[in-house]
């Protein structure tokens, strides 16, 4: 019912920026939290930030201030500014949301993931 679709990933040398985009679409009502979670190879997928409708964010302790997320609430599209990155950010980025459908029922949608690696 509700697709998400990211975009935005590729290689990048470390200290470089990358901002990933991730849209949403379908029979969406509301979106309440959006966010975006990363899996290196090997590793379990981790939190890396959210945000709320109302524009309250959570960062894991690994951003350190190098990255922001936003969202277009108009747009149904949340951002990901990353800034000083490094070689162990590199990982697949999904994009996730959760929230309400026109018909009233919750969904909680995951996109299909976008490829960050940051290398020399």
């Amino acid at each position: 019912q509700v697709q998400l679709v990211e975009s935005g990933g590729g290689l990048v040398q470390p200290g470089g920026s990358l901002r990933l985009s991730c849209a949403a679409s379908g029979s969406i009502f509301r979106i309440n939290a959006m966010g975006w979670y990363r899996q290196a190879p090997g590793k379990q997928r981790e939190l890396v930030a959210t945000i709320q409708s109302g524009g309250s964010t959570n960062y894991a302790d690994f951003v350190q201030g190098r990255f922001t997320i936003s969202r277009d609430n108009a747009k149904n599209t949340v951002y990901l500014q990353m800034n000083s990155l490094k070689p162990e950010d590199t990982a697949v980025y999904y994009c996730n949301a959760a929230g309400v459908v026109v018909a009233g029922g919750r969904f909680a949608s995951w996109g299909q993931g976008t490829q960050v690696t940051v290398s020399s």
